[in-house]
Order: C-alpha cells, then structure tokens, then sequence
C-alpha cells in the first residue's frame, strides 16, 4: 500500500517550512488592531467623537455630507457638548412679502376724476372691464367721478386663503385726477408684475384681489401741499388671498440629502404636530425634496411667526430620554442669568411640555427679564403661571410689551382674560417723593402719604390689550363691537381715565371708544366727506347731521352729542369709513373732542431697557428687532422692511445706541395724534412704524413713484 504524498511548497531561502508561524491569540489582537486603525484613518477623525466618547450614532459609515448627528457637521455641538439643533443645518424661507401690483378703478369721485392718458396701463384696465362685461368703457373711463389707480400691495407671510390685507392705491404720472377723496376701488386682480423691454409690463399669477374704500390723509394745508397727499391712498383690509403660504425650510447644500430632509422633518414633526378633521395626529413639517421641507405653523404661534421660527431652530436633533432630562437640568440654572435668560427659555419652550417644572421656578426670580422670558416660554407651552408676571412686563416695561401681550393672547384661561380686561384700564400712581408707594398703583389716596395719585396712561397699552383680547376672544362682552353696515366695526368700551378714541389704518377698518360716554363739545361745525356736514350751537344737547347733494333733497338726522350716535347716524346717510376718520381728526384739530385720538398705536420691538438695575447702575439693552415683530402688531407695509425677516429667530439682546427716554410713557403719547399743535396724523402716509419711533407724516409728488415698473415705463 502506497502511503500519501506529501506536496510541499516552495519557500524563500532562508525559512524552514518545516516550522510555520504560530497564530497566538496576541499576534491576531495586533492585526486586528492594525485594521481598525487603517479604517479609521481612511474615514477620518470623525469618527472618534472626543466629545461623545465611542457610539454607534457618532460613527459616519456614508461617504456623503454629515448628518445632523456627527460631530463635525455641527462646530457648537463640539464646543459645547450638546446635542446639535435643528438651525445649525436649515434655513427657512418663506418670511417676506411677496409684492402684488395692479391697475384698477376707482369710481365715486365727486368730479376729481379724468380720462387716463394712453398707456399699457389704459389698455390692462380696458381689457379687465370688457371682460365682466360692463357696458361701454371708453366712457366710464371718461367721467370725472372714475379714475385709473396703480394698486399695490404686499402678501404677507402664513397667509391663508381668504383671509384679508391692506392694499395702496395711487394716480399714476401724469393723470388728470385731482384727488381720490371719497373714492371706491372696484374689484382689481393682484399678481406680480414685471417691466420687460420691448415686451412692456408682464403678469404672473393672480395671488389676489383687491376692493373697497379709499383711506386718505386729512392734513390741514392749501391745495398745493395736499395735492401729492389726496392722490394715494390705503384700502385697509381691501386685499384677499386667493391662495396659502407655507414656511419652506431649505437644507444647507453640505447636509443636502432625502434621509437628512426626513429626519430633520421627524424632529420638527414631533414637536409640533396637529389633528385632522378625522382626530389622527398629523405632523406640521413634511419633506418634499431633497433639499425642501414644507412646514405649516402651529395654532399657538398663529400671531407670533418671528417666534415659531426661533423655537423650531432650537429643536435639539439627536437627543434620547437621559440626555434630554441632563439638559434641562443644566437649562434651569442657566435660566437664572440675566445675559442668557432669553435664549434658555427658547431651548426648553423647544423639549415641549416636559420643560415645564424646569421653567416655573424661574417666576420667582428676583429680577422682571427672567420671571418675563420663563412667563412667555409657559404661556406657549399652554401654561397659565406666568400670566400674572406677563401682565406687570406689559404694564410696567414698555421693551417687553408687545411680546408679553401677543403671549397673553394664546391662553385661554379665565384669569389671563381677566389680566386682559385690567391692562384696558389706566393706572394711578403715587408721585410723592420720598413716599416708599412711589410708582406704585393706588386706589384713592396712597395708604402712605394720604397724597392723591397720578394718572398714568398709554394709548398704546390700552389698544395693545383690546387687540390681545380681541384676538383671543372677539365675543368678549367687555370688548364685543357691531359691525356698521358692513364697513367697520365699532367698539365703545368701559374705561375710567382720559377719554380715548383710537382709529385704524392697517388690517381692518375699526373705530374703539375707551369710554362708553364721551360726548362731542360744542359749538360745532365738521365735514364728513364731501355732502355731510355735522353742526351743532354752543351749549346744544344735540348735534344736527345733514347730507347735501346736487340734484336731491337734503336729508337731515338730529342725534345727542354722543360720539357713537353721531358716528350711526352719519353712516345712516352715506358716510364712508374714510368720511367718519375725516370726521373725528377734525373734531379733535378742533377741540370738540374730550379726549385724545390715536391710529395705530401698538407696542413696538426694538424698545431700550436697562439691563439688572435703573438708569443709573443698569446696562442699556435692547430687546428684539423689527423682524421679529409679533405679527398681531405687525405694522411693516413693504418688502423691504421685511427683506431680513428670515434672520428674525436669530436677532439677540445687544446694547443699544440710543438714548432711552426717561418718560416711561413719552413716545405713547406722541403716537396719538397732537392735541392744541394744529397738525393731524396722517392716515395715508404713515410707513413702518416698527422702525421709526413715532409716527411720521410724509409727503410725495405724483413723480416719487414707489413702483419700479412704472418708473422703467415713463423714463
């Protein structure tokens, strides 16, 4: 039997193949070793997380951008050791006006209308008439009570379907139109427009429509300073949408990826979410495309977008049950400093509900800017602890006020209603030196000093709550109106204190009377419009109303010196809104009015305050920016006011550059209109209020045009 053969293999001179290498268990932990050090430097440093120790989340297996979850896609979740937001890898668009122009009619005119000059202009607003079918045009076009406008207005953002906005109105050069008092816009389509050489004026879609009365100014003056004034005008509320507008959040090109864009919408999703008319839970924030996620806002930041946003940016991205609960312990303390009290609250009011014990013990600090962020964080969370903290910030600090009331707003509860209903009323304060009540708010005499009290009121208080309260509750018996024959709606509400009456010309036409009784003085002699005259002798219990018109009988109404009869019975004869603003800015210009008259008095951002003491020891510091405006006060007319709103989540406290006045009430004062000065506020001619400190009166020829395209077609 022939035994097996043995083949060996050819080895290199000088090694025994008779005695191969051992494999000992070390010489196999050293290759091992070898190769996890050869992979880690083809991934690179990422890949061990100094910061994190070694965990599977931190490991980057894609050869692809980074996650939210590696360490170096996020810089300050290295610095910092905290989980990486949601901000550090989007941005979101969507924040700014979308500019709408058009040309309309505006008919009604008491003979300042003419026959527009030749233009593509001309041929728009023919071709719209001939198709709704109105008969003969040419000479509708011709009259004198018809004139064609440019009308331009600015789609805010999140508007929804059907809701309204303001719309201006203006002669274009060279019309024969003298003035559009009295003035009603026709029905006109709004779209984006552009110049295109040799093409002329382009269209886009129709994003709206556009009609009502004419708003202009009213300021005394010959016929040469107002001739640039009564030529433009505002519709307010004239604008509805015809279509919705939704956040767009944009990855950043090196996160760009559809599982980044999925995950990043998870995180948002399950923060903020909402039910469907079936009650099934359904995520506000769902991915598109790689890049996009479309995001619709929450119910409880419906008023405030500027704050949704910088909630959203603060949503941690990778974060489990324990590392959340370390977080917030570590957010509790911070919370207590004054320098990071703002941007703490923001990061727990982003965990949710479970923030909530961590953010109440900061009600009890010492300091109002700590008790105010930690009040405004629980009242977005749906938490009432703080309203009594944000009603004394919206008394008392005039830089926290617009945030404190647009918070108050969102609670639905019994006592912040009843907050609401007390920031309606002015305040008496002892103003006795040396008297420890001193600022303090007294009934009667001050239980101190036996002194009597004094008046502090603001107009801009008093309207800040109506619309707070309005917004949460227009039912509200305290504040409930009527509507006056569909044209504005007229509120009188119960209030101690110096009579107020307080006029709009921005989101809808509204007339509020703080004080249910005021009466007009007289004698009397006012204009409403052009046919009704409101008069009345010295010492007379009534007031007579009469319409005059060519070519009709005179029509008469006698009514009591009340303000509000007066205001019905002159609808009751024809009177537009416009007509009764022109009414009551005269009645005050000539002291036939008790009180005071304010339009569009609302709290403003960007307000100095002093920083954990006084004037004196304090550090002069500025809350919040224009762009970050609650949109319950939103007064921004243009997109350019709005061309930074998407930087609105990041705008900080920084010390201000200007002077803080040392009346806590001066510049409310100055948003009314000047009582004994001879002037009148215009109501046309006001612009972004948010960014200038009171209300300015501007005046332009027919040859300041404020529309590009018209300024290209008539060079």
């Amino acid at each position: 039997m022939n035994s097996p053969q043995r083949h060996h293999r050819s080895h290199p001179a000088g090694r025994d193949s008779s005695n191969p290498v051992p494999s000992t268990p070390g010489r196999r932990l050293v290759l091992a070793t070898a190769c996890l050090l050869t992979a880690i430097g083809c991934r690179g440093p990422g890949f061990i997380n100094p910061g994190n120790s070694w965990w599977p989340d931190s490991w980057n297996w894609s050869s692809r951008s980074q996650s939210p979850g590696d360490s170096a896609g996020s810089k300050k979740s290295d610095a910092d050791r905290n989980p990486s937001e949601v901000g550090d890898y989007v941005s979101i668009s969507g924040l700014g006006m979308i500019t709408l122009e058009g040309v309309g009619l505006i008919t009604g005119l008491d003979g300042t209308g003419g026959d527009p000059r030749p233009s593509p202009f001309r041929l728009a607003l023919l071709k719209d008439i001939r198709r709704r079918d109105v008969p003969n045009p040419k000479a509708l076009l011709r009259s004198p009570r018809t004139a064609l406008v440019i009308v331009r207005a600015y789609l805010p953002p999140l508007i929804r379907k059907g809701e309204s906005f303001d719309v201006e109105v203006r002669l274009p050069p060279g019309s024969e139109a003298t003035s559009l008092n009295g003035g009603w816009l026709m029905e006109a389509d709004l779209s984006e427009r552009a110049f295109i050489p040799g093409e002329g004026v382009l269209s886009g879609h129709v994003f709206a429509r556009a009609k009502g009365h004419v708003l202009i100014s009213h300021g005394e003056g010959d016929v040469g300073e107002l001739a640039g004034v009564v030529r433009r005008g505002r519709v307010p509320g004239g604008g509805i949408s015809r279509r919705d507008r939704d956040l767009t959040v944009a990855l950043k090109n090196r996160y760009r990826s559809v599982r980044m864009a999925r995950r990043i919408a998870d995180r948002i999703g399950t923060r903020f979410y909402a039910y469907n008319r079936h009650g099934v839970r359904e995520p506000l924030a769902s991915p598109k495309t790689d890049r996009t996620i479309v995001m619709k806002i929450h119910p409880k930041y419906r008023d405030n977008f500027p704050r949704f946003l910088q909630v959203i940016r603060k949503i941690a991205m990778r974060e489990d049950d324990v590392s959340r609960q370390v977080r917030m312990q570590q957010l509790s303390s911070q919370i207590e400093k004054l320098e990071s009290a703002r941007e703490t609250a923001l990061s727990l009011e982003a965990i949710g509900p479970k923030a909530i014990p961590f953010l109440k013990p900061a009600l009890d600090h010492t300091d109002l800017e700590v008790r105010f962020h930690a009040a405004t964080a629980l009242a977005y969370l749906d938490d009432n602890s703080g309203a009594a903290v944000l009603a004394e910030a919206a008394r008392h600090e005039r830089a926290f006020r617009v945030y404190a009331l647009a918070a108050l707003s969102t609670l639905e509860d019994a006592p912040s209603q009843l907050l609401l209903r007390e920031l309606l009323k002015p305040l008496v304060i002892c103003d006795t030196e040396g008297c420890s009540h001193r600022g303090s708010p007294i009934e009667g005499p001050c239980p101190r000093c036996q002194a009597a009290g004094r008046l502090k009121q603001s107009a801009e208080l008093q309207y800040g709550a109506f619309r707070a309260l309005w917004t949460r509750d227009r039912l509200d018996p305290t504040i409930r109106g009527e509507k006056v024959r569909d044209l504005f709606t007229l509120h009188e509400v119960q209030s101690s204190g110096r009579p107020l009456i307080h006029l709009t010309q921005l989101q809808r036409p509204e007339i509020v009377l703080f004080g249910t009784d005021q009466q007009l003085r007289t004698p009397l002699a006012i204009q409403a419009g052009n046919h009704i005259w409101i008069n009345a002798q010295s010492g007379s219990p009534t007031v007579t109303i009469s319409r005059y018109q060519v070519g009709r009988p005179p029509v008469r109404r006698t009514v009591s010196t009340r303000v509000a009869d007066v205001i019905r019975a002159t609808v009751e004869l024809g009177a537009s809104y416009p007509d009764i603003v022109q009414m009551l800015v005269q009645a005050q210009r000539q002291q036939n009015v008790a009180g005071q008259i304010a339009i569009d008095s609302v709290p403003r951002t960007g307000r100095v305050f002093f920083r954990g003491g006084g004037p004196k020891t304090g550090t002069r510091t500025t809350l919040g920016s224009a762009n970050s405006t609650p949109n319950l006060f939103s007064t921004m007319q243009s997109n350019t006011a709005t061309g930074s709103a998407g930087k609105a989540d990041s705008s900080k406290d920084q010390q201000a550059v200007t002077p803080a006045e040392t009346d806590q009430e001066q510049d409310d004062q100055k948003n009314a209109s000047r009582e004994g000065t001879g002037g009148a506020a215009s109501l046309a001619d006001r612009r972004d209020t948010d960014q200038v400190p009171d209300p300015e009166t501007r005046s332009q020829d027919d040859s300041g045009s404020r529309f590009p395209f018209l300024e290209k077609l008539f060079r």
